[in-house]
């Protein structure tokens, strides 16, 4: 969407001509040397078609029509052999990068809280030949403290270093590794742990205080904790009958000749390397069983779409590695040889919540060129950058706007803007580091928007993924030449694609212009199911007459003519409203989340109503400039719950909603302001940020009667 072009028509005139002119003048020469005809080549081609000849599918990669890809070297088909293999290519190259802590001090801010904030130093790095060195003691030492081989161990840890060099250990040794989110509730840890029988459990210093210490006794079988911090080294009120130990001294015990030489079970292919549970939005966690070779299968799928990977590059770790995505991401690095730099959320970049003013953020000092983030992260750096624009003079907005409107014009026809790179978005791609070459969204859809506004400012293409836990992750990613936005890509090269008629919601694959239907992803990126849950891998998985695994995702979705996949619908979030009429929630949530009002929205419907409503989390900026031109006073949440306020901002939202053109009956006719924000801790979102619908109705339900008319 181009952005509003405030200033007098006849200087937009002149400003036209002169860039006409530049245009013409430098077209020619950077159109050879910029290799700009062949990226416009590829942006065009066809890129996957059905391989049945039929529109439903299946549909294929255009370099995976004879057969799918399940390895990137042959032979290396288990995860240990993945890292033996890097190990061996790239033992001094660095590996893992973990930043010092100078200094922590407590800042008191002006609402009477005080935040902690950190002053970090450089990166200290381990080398691949370290790492390998360091995974293989740690899971010497763990078969020395009575793990055997596939017998499962829980790793519950904040994305580090530690956490992948014990998930290499585990690997190495035939442990099965079961993945557990920092942010999930006391209920569904021990259910995770009692469900897989854990005896040993690898955690953090501060997660053993804050969260695990309290369900211990609703743990029998567990013996041993692994904490990855090497202080302290005495734990009071841990349970009798449960041993802590050091990841060092676990290490220093698996390094002794006597442990060391012992001979292991390597695992097979076939084998599960992960049982992740993950914090869906209906329900508890479901376990779902990744096998070696699925992991295998889906990261070379990842990395095909990734144009010249390779040990120089930096890739940034801080979104969950207890999410398939990071894992998946991390893995596609080290088989490549890149370095991983480990950050948090908190310390990403210098205006970072833990940051101290004048200090800089990780992405500062470690200059990714590769990064991996979900839309909500990417939602907030948007608004942030858009909100700073508006607050510039009108000189530098009208630079701005003028560059950001005529770089869309170049890059929807394929072309770069060097001069406006370097002039104009510099300080806002500085933001990541200032290298990030390709910027991979995945774990929701992201906005057209959004999408459109990392091209411009961040200058760097990104690539849309599509995936589940249950595929591995893998399923499509959007090429780095195809700056179209909304599609997801073409199917990976180790995965195809069915789309089924779903007649509920009127989609077929028969449907004109482009065939339409619920998403069945198949290959051997398609896990092994779900753990001790044979009723649900019934209903969602199933093997066809050839032997290949299928997995029913739930999403509707259309094939372009060039073969790349729109997501469209979810069944689960199509609602019929009274009168007849289908709402898709999630359509109508992703058209507003656009609106710089709304930091969060979830939209609702019965099926005995005639129409939808919707609960929002205001942003806090805008709705205090909001609340002061109307004259509006009170603290935030006596603001939120105004009446009058309520009123206004529905007003703008349903402004936004008409200019996206919504339908009429896809409009919330009422709202209800949240002074809260929804976080994975609230639980009222995944670790993805996806919302929680079920626990969402329950925290609104007096809302939800009151704007239903009810009691």
């Amino acid at each position: 969407m181009k952005l509003k072009e405030d200033m007098n028509p006849l200087l937009l005139q002149v400003f036209r001509s002169v860039v006409w002119v530049y245009s013409v003048i430098t077209f020619i020469p950077w159109y050879f040397f910029s290799g700009a005809g062949t990226n416009l080549d590829r942006a065009r081609r066809i890129k996957a078609r059905t391989v049945s000849g039929h529109p439903a599918g299946p549909y294929r990669a255009i370099n995976s029509q004879q057969k799918l890809v399940a390895w990137l070297h042959p032979g290396v088909d288990t995860l240990d052999k993945m890292f033996e293999h890097a190990a061996g290519r790239f033992p001094q190259r660095d590996c893992l990068g973990t930043r010092e802590v100078l200094s922590e001090e407590d800042e008191l801010q002006p609402n009477g809280k005080v935040f902690k904030k950190v002053i970090l130093g450089n990166y200290n790095w381990l080398s691949y030949a370290e790492a390998y060195e360091a995974a293989k003691c740690f899971g010497s030492g763990l078969a020395a403290l009575g793990q055997r081989p596939q017998c499962n161990i829980a790793i519950f840890c904040e994305t580090r270093a530690e956490w992948i060099v014990a998930a290499q250990a585990c690997f190495m040794y035939n442990f099965p590794l079961v993945t557990l989110y920092a942010t999930l509730g006391p209920m569904a840890i021990a259910h995770g742990l009692n469900e897989t029988e854990v005896t040993h459990i690898i955690t953090s210093k501060d997660l053993l205080q804050s969260r695990l210490k309290a369900i211990l006794c609703d743990v029998p079988r567990l013996r041993y904790i692994i904490v990855v911090d090497s202080k302290p080294t005495s734990w009071p009120d841990i349970p009798r009958g449960i041993m802590v130990l050091n990841m060092d001294a676990v290490k220093e015990m698996g390094s002794r000749p006597d442990n060391k030489h012992t001979t292991y079970t390597q695992p097979q292919s076939s084998d599960i390397a992960v049982i992740m549970y993950t914090s869906g939005s209906t329900g508890i966690p479901k376990g779902v069983m990744i096998s070696h070779g699925n992991i295998i299968a889906g990261i070379t799928g990842m990395a095909e779409r990734i144009p010249d990977l390779n040990e120089t590059d930096t890739y940034i770790g801080y979104l969950p590695l207890a999410h398939v995505l990071e894992l998946s991401a991390e893995l596609v690095c080290i088989s490549h040889g890149c370095r991983i730099g480990y950050s948090s959320p908190q310390t990403l970049a210098d205006q970072s919540t833990k940051i101290k003013k004048g200090s800089k953020g990780d992405t500062s000092v470690l200059k990714p060129t590769l990064m991996a983030a979900v839309p909500e992260i990417m939602d907030r750096i948007y608004k942030n950058v858009m909100t700073k624009v508006e607050e510039m003079s009108k000189l530098q907005k009208t630079l701005f706007v003028l560059a950001y409107n005529y770089k869309m014009e170049q890059i929807s026809k394929g072309y770069s803007t060097p001069l406006c790179d370097s002039l104009v978005f510099k300080r806002v791609r500085a933001l990541l580091g200032g290298n990030t070459r390709v910027l991979l969204s995945g774990g929701a859809p992201l906005s057209a928007a959004t999408q459109r506004f990392m091209n411009i400012c961040l200058c760097c293409p990104v690539g849309q993924g599509y995936g589940l836990t249950e595929t591995c992750g893998a399923g499509t990613i959007s090429e780095v030449w195809d700056y179209s936005t909304g599609r997801v890509g073409a199917p990976l090269v180790c995965s195809e694609i069915t789309l089924k008629d779903w007649e509920e919601g009127g989609y077929y694959s028969t449907d004109k212009p482009n065939p339409r239907g619920e998403i069945l992803i198949g290959g051997p990126n398609v896990t092994m199911g779900y753990y001790k849950n044979e009723a649900k891998n019934r209903e969602d998985f199933y093997v066809d007459e050839n032997g290949q695994r299928w997995f029913c995702t739930g999403d509707i979705g259309e094939f372009h003519p060039d073969g790349c996949l729109k997501i469209i619908d979810r069944k689960k979030d199509l609602v019929k409203l009274q009168a007849g009429e289908y709402v898709s929630l999630g359509k109508v949530e992703a058209v507003l989340k656009n609106c710089p009002l709304i930091d969060n929205i979830c939209a609702y419907a019965n099926s005995d109503q005639s129409y939808v409503i919707s609960f929002v989390v205001p942003n806090h900026k805008q709705l205090m400039a909001l609340a002061e031109q109307m004259q509006v006073r009170g603290t935030w949440e006596e603001i939120c719950n105004n009446s009058q306020m309520e009123k206004e901002v529905l007003r703008i939202i349903t402004e936004a909603a008409i200019s996206a053109k919504l339908e009429r009956f896809e409009i919330p006719k009422k709202i209800r302001l949240s002074s809260e924000p929804w976080t994975p801790e609230t639980g009222l979102v995944t670790d993805a940020f996806k919302l929680k619908r079920k626990e969402l109705k329950t925290h609104y339900q007096e809302d939800i009667e009151r704007m239903y008319g009810g009691k």
